[in-house]
């Protein structure tokens, strides 16, 4: 059979598409469609496919996945090379280069098999494109032309016979440029005012100048009418097309070429969305617009042309506009049910690895469709596979950049595509079944989580967003413990289960706490059961067992007039794995256990600590926090047993006060302290700092204000930059002297006493659990917030024996307390819980229960039992005397600290 064709013959094509435009080579061809997609077939010998270097014939129309996602507007095939112009002005390229005729300024004697974006065309705003055997050409929306490649025969334009590996502009030509097009070794060039130029080969005559001699620069070409033509021809209606040594001018009242989907304009969506009902064009247009990757992501391409969007890596589609759009169109059914986005996400899945640009993965998250459980499983689990497994490394270097620059609300929606998708992984018990599945999904959301966290972003999202609360009721927390743990050892594999543990931000508050608390009690628990064993076996019965078992407690014996010298005198002399058993307080004073003791240690031994008396902590100008000093007046073994005592009253369930700023429980969780932390401990130093950054815009920061890198840090000369004495502050050195001063207050300053309290805070708790909380978490967690919502307190509280909500004395006593001033309220938190914070789950995690102090009368004062939140309460025959005999309780602590 004759391998050539003596009729047309309908190409077979791999989908029900419209095809728009078509570009052949030598041997090879390319069909653009109406989604924007690109096609192509025949030879490949130099990758000018777009396939890579594994096809080498391709005898039907395949689709280019390279360009999936790119707006594709115009195709143009050369020789052995191809061009696509997409819709921001984009070039991309591949196929033969051993002229230049990629304008990548280099050669490549094979070939380019991997489809690539023209650097030096991104910011010429590049509108049409054309390509002859080794050469190419390009108009950009200024009317000028650049061309690039082999220029033997004249064919560049540029008066000069040399090749030229990067785009240059032709000169010569009057005026703006409005065609081009290219033959085989010369170039026509179409004036805005109707003037014609050609240059390059004329040895058949493709020039029109009316000799066979080639031109090395533009040629005025005199067109002449042909006889019977129309008298008058306007330049606009004139059209220019070559062929490979000829050429055809012809004209047209409108071109009547269809265009690929472009932007959504403003009027085709309020058209849609005034419709009560969709027709037949309506729907077509929308289903359209959702088909392909290319299309979807032409209808939001920014217009814009400034340099942001010209710059390697931008982004350049509008997200806010896309998301909007999205919102009123899938609040109306009939669109809702005319979009089908099945295709899209299986065509993404399957292309992936070679996708150049993934602009379309930052527009999918804002449909509401991703939104729905029922989309689940097939597309939004695909999706999250696809960004786990599958996409290339520039791609997803380029996803994690615009991750980072998204607005809140964008950031909101990813988010929330994501964890909607594991809640009902959960709610629906598929985690053990669909495991692989949950861990791309939590993936993903890591990598939300780390652009959301980076440096630079103006506005972070708040923690609460990433937290999946379905996690609480289904995933049992020392289980996860366990098995994060003994992976933590071991190298991952197919089996390796799903360990929320590893990804931390996605549990909320109570989940973290009911961790740490487990891990807390399970080693409370082992040493319990240690000493158990120790008493039953004596020794000799086991070999490893000491001669006397272990106490499972640890008990500290105290003096009230010298609780800090006892305290830090039996913490220094005890066994370090002590400090993980269970607290047991006594007072010598009163030698009764109870838990109130250990209420009554930590609220004290904290206000002697961080009072100026002990001479362990610099104070800011308010005296309103505390930090390390720079110079301690204290052994440096008091900070690490002052680094204990905190990790015990967070080991034992304790709120303490530690008025210390964030930077604190940053550092305790690995995070960097910054500008803002400097802020809130010196409003002044650090208020003064960002205006410097970030207000003072001023060159001459040198000479106006005078600073240099040597500053006082707790009274202390200090010269931030050791090397040179002096160092003036200038506007190029500003943010080196702001992250110096920081790095001084927070970390060089205080490098060994801060080493200190560390190792001992985490000679009690476990690093790797405490470290699954946020800063500001566990500064909540340790020190409670002050959020006082004294109506819940009221709405919660219990009433034992004759005692109800109607009786007269308790009435009396809402009363009274309503009477009392906020300082007297938080006083009475004291009295009652042992803190006068608030816990930092909230006011409800507070329980009051009211009975009758029995056997008592009148002249008694309230007591309070804070370990049961217990509140013992005389009757009282007036509101005035139970306010009286309150206030004087609450004052000195009666029933609470005996004195």
């Amino acid at each position: 059979m004759s391998p050539f064709f003596y009729r047309p013959v309908p190409i077979p094509s791999p989908l029900p598409i419209t095809v728009i435009q078509v570009a052949c080579g030598n041997s090879h061809s390319l069909a653009l469609t109406k989604g924007g997609q690109v096609f192509s077939w025949g030879f490949n010998s130099h990758g000018q496919l777009g396939l890579g270097k594994e096809v080498a014939l391709q005898p039907i129309p395949a689709l280019v996945r390279s360009l999936i996602g790119v707006p594709v507007t115009q195709v143009a095939a050369g020789g052995t090379h191809t061009l696509a112009l997409t819709l921001p002005g984009l070039v991309y390229c591949c196929g033969a280069n051993k002229a230049g005729q990629l304008g990548l300024n280099r050669v490549d004697e094979k070939g380019r098999f991997n489809i690539c974006a023209v650097p030096a065309l991104r910011v010429l705003g590049v509108s049409f494109i054309s390509c002859g055997e080794a050469h190419s050409a390009v108009l950009t929306k200024g009317g000028q032309v650049f061309t690039f490649g082999e220029g033997s025969q004249g064919q560049l334009g540029h008066n000069a016979s040399a090749n030229e590996l990067l785009p240059k502009l032709v000169e010569g030509m009057d005026g703006l440029v409005s065609q081009i097009a290219c033959g085989s070794h010369h170039t026509l060039v179409l004036g805005s005012s109707g003037q014609l130029w050609a240059f390059g080969s004329g040895v058949k005559g493709q020039l029109g100048t009316g000799i066979t001699e080639g031109c090395l620069r533009p040629t005025s070409v005199l067109l002449k009418r042909a006889p019977g033509g129309t008298a008058t021809v306007t330049h606009n209606d004139m059209k220019i097309s070559v062929g490979w040594n000829s050429n055809f001018i012809y004209t047209a009242e409108s071109s009547e070429r269809e265009q690929p989907i472009g932007r959504l304009d403003k009027a085709k969506l309020q058209k849609w969305l005034t419709m009560e009902q969709g027709n037949a064009e309506a729907e077509r247009g929308i289903s359209l617009m959702f088909s392909t990757s290319s299309s979807l992501v032409a209808s939001f391409t920014k217009t814009s042309a400034s340099p942001s969007t010209k710059a390697a890596g931008a982004l350049r589609v509008d997200l806010e506009a896309a998301s909007q759009a999205f919102d009123q169109l899938f609040n109306i059914p009939w669109i809702r049910k005319s979009v089908n986005i099945l295709p899209l996400v299986d065509t993404l899945r399957d292309s992936a690895a070679v996708i150049k640009s993934p602009e379309i993965f930052m527009i999918l998250p804002t449909i509401p469709l991703l939104h729905d459980d029922q989309n689940v499983m097939n597309m939004v689990m695909a999706l999250a596979i696809v960004i786990d497994e599958d996409l290339n490394e520039t791609a997803m270097n380029s996803l994690k950049e615009w991750w980072s620059s998204m607005e809140t609300n964008i950031m909101t929606k990813h988010i929330l595509m994501w964890k909607n998708a594991l809640s009902f992984m959960l709610r629906n018990g598929l985690l053990v079944t669909h495991n692989p599945g949950v861990k791309f999904l939590l993936e993903a959301l890591k990598y939300l989580h780390r652009a959301n966290k980076r440096a630079g972003r103006t506005q972070e999202v708040p923690a609460s967003t990433f937290y999946v609360e379905e996690i609480i009721d289904r995933v049992i927390p020392m289980d996860d413990v366990e098995l994060w743990r003994f992976w933590s050892t071991r190298e991952d594999t197919e089996v390796t289960p799903v360990i929320f543990c590893r990804y931390p931000f996605v549990l909320n508050l109570i989940c973290k706490m009911a961790i740490f608390n487990s891990n807390a009690l399970f080693t409370k628990v082992v040493h319990k059961l240690t000493h158990w064993q120790t008493v039953m076996y004596p020794s000799g019965t086991f070999p490893d067992n000491p001669e006397s078992p272990p106490a499972p407690i640890f008990q500290l014996a105290l003096r009230r007039p010298s609780l800090i010298k006892d305290t830090f005198r039996q913490l220094g002399a005890a066994d370090h794995d002590y400090f993980k058993r269970e607290l047991v307080v006594q007072f010598v004073e009163d030698m009764k256990l109870s838990l109130v003791n250990k209420r009554d240690f930590f609220l004290h031994v904290f206000e002697e600590l961080l009072a100026a008396e002990s001479e362990m902590f610099m104070y800011n100008d308010t005296k309103t926090l505390v930090w390390f000093p720079a110079k301690p007046r204290v052994e440096e073994k008091s900070y690490f047993l002052f680094g204990v005592l905190c990790g015990m009253a967070l080991y034992n369930h304790n709120i303490v006060h530690l008025p210390f700023p964030l930077a604190l429980f940053k550092k305790m969780v690995g995070v960097k302290p910054s500008l803002e932390d400097l802020r809130e401990f010196d409003p002044v130093v650090g208020g003064s700092l960002r205006y410097l950054l970030e207000d003072y815009t001023d060159d001459d920061v040198e000479e106006n204000l005078d600073l240099t890198f040597t500053v006082i840090w707790d009274d202390q000369k200090v010269e931030l930059d050791p090397k040179e004495t002096g160092k003036p502050v200038t506007s190029t050195n500003k943010k080196q002297f702001v992250d110096a001063y920081v790095n001084l207050a927070f970390n060089r300053s205080v490098e060994k006493v801060f080493e200190e309290f560390r190792r001992g805070f985490f000679k009690v708790c476990d690093r790797d659990v405490v470290e699954l909380f946020q800063p500001e978490e566990l500064r909540g967690v340790m020190v409670g917030k002050e959020d006082y919502d004294w109506d819940t307190l009221k709405q919660n509280t219990v009433y034992v024996g004759e005692y109800h909500a109607r009786h007269p004395n308790i009435i009396n006593f809402w009363e009274a307390f309503e009477e009392l001033t906020d300082n007297q309220k938080k006083a009475f938190l004291l009295f009652l819980t042992g803190c006068d914070r608030v816990p930092i789950l909230g006011m409800d995690k507070i329980q009051m229960t009211v009975a009758v102090l029995q056997n008592s009368t009148e002249l008694h004062f309230p007591e309070s039992l804070t370990c049961h939140f217990l509140l013992l309460l005389p009757i009282y025959p007036s509101k005035e005397m139970l306010l009286a005999r309150l206030k004087e309780a609450v004052a000195h602590n009666r029933g609470f600290w005996k004195e």
